[in-house]
């Protein structure tokens, strides 16, 4: 299945891109997509950051579908 993995600031910065195209499994989850993101980012990512899946917040075991648009969001600071 395709989906749609969009990364924003330090983690755009990690892949050298804000945007991949990657094809998991099917049955994958949230967790399976940032394993892969943090296996292409080689680490650079965490184990754990906020996810959106079709612009709502997900949990890393919530099911992707074909199709699905993932965001890693990243942590902001701000003042």
């Amino acid at each position: 299945m395709n989906v749609k993995v969009l990364v924003f600031a330090s983690y755009a910065d990690a892949l050298g891109k804000s945007e991949l195209a990657l094809n998991l499994p099917p049955g994958a989850t949230v967790g399976d997509c940032l394993a892969e993101v943090r296996r292409q980012a080689g680490g650079r990512v965490p184990p754990a950051p906020l996810v959106a899946v079709n612009q709502v917040y997900a949990r890393p075991e919530q099911p992707l579908t074909e199709g699905d648009e993932v965001a890693l969001i990243p942590p902001v600071a701000g003042g």
